[in-house]
């Protein structure tokens, strides 16, 4: 409204009615915008994690799986002609191959982010696949030298150990995940770590297992340097199994 000599009264609003709409309508639209980004991004961290655990099971974990595998044949031969010992040298030459392959794998999960987007997958999940799978370097390592013990045991038909320890990891696992995921807040990055430790602890304790157990004092005893005899012998038939699985 205004007054005779054509001022504002102070009744009169200080916008118009159409800017104030406007600025309204700006604010809703921006709320709407930040409510959709936030929604985007959480559904990227979890399609993130989801390509990344695929990408790492065909570049990683399947090849690691195939290469073990010659352990198979190398110790179920040498059990049946009742040559225990040579089952640890066998494990301990797998391990060390196994252990050679995972440094260039750990440099293909170090650039997932980059690699998937190099073949046209999304931009933002991408990013949050490389950041997941960066987490679960420490993963492959563990996972490849407990491989190796899971041949070593079941040429021996001792299968019981692995169901023990199998059963603490996942009990453990539930706790660790609780604990970097939702008291730390690591989110995804959490969760590719606890996926990583659990791998270690399973590990650790089939390892202290064949350390300790008297069933396997014929077959583990100790280190030895025969170990890095005849590696590419291992090679040639672990390539092959591999290929078969991958």
């Amino acid at each position: 409204m205004e007054t005779e000599d054509g001022g504002k009264s102070m009744e009169s609003p200080l916008l118009p009615n159409s800017l104030r709409y406007e600025v309204y309508e700006s604010r809703i639209n921006r709320e709407e915008i930040l409510t959709e980004v936030k929604k985007q991004l959480k559904l990227a961290g979890s399609s993130g994690a989801s390509m990344a655990t695929s990408f790492a099971s065909v570049t990683g974990f399947s090849l690691l799986i195939g290469m073990a595998s010659a352990l198979d044949t190398f110790c179920g031969q040498s059990y049946g002609a009742k040559q225990y010992h040579k089952l640890g040298i066998y494990m301990q030459r797998a391990m060390i191959v196994l252990l050679l392959v995972c440094i260039p794998l750990a440099g293909i999960w170090a650039n997932t982010g980059t690699i998937l987007e190099f073949f046209g997958q999304d931009e933002e999940i991408s990013a949050e696949a490389g950041k997941y799978a960066r987490f679960m370097i420490p993963s492959i390592f563990a996972y490849a030298l407990l491989q190796c013990l899971v041949r070593f045991l079941q040429a021996q038909n001792n299968v019981r150990p692995m169901m023990v320890t199998s059963g603490i990891t996942t009990v453990l696992h539930m706790f660790t995940c609780w604990i970097l995921v939702f008291k730390s807040r690591l989110g995804n990055k959490g969760a590719a770590l606890a996926n990583a430790i659990s791998y270690w602890i399973n590990f650790l304790l089939l390892a202290l297992y064949v350390w300790l157990s008297p069933s396997s004092k014929e077959t583990w005893t100790g280190f030895s340097r025969e170990a890095l005899n005849d590696v590419l012998k291992y090679v040639r038939l672990a390539i092959p199994s591999a290929m078969m699985i991958w």
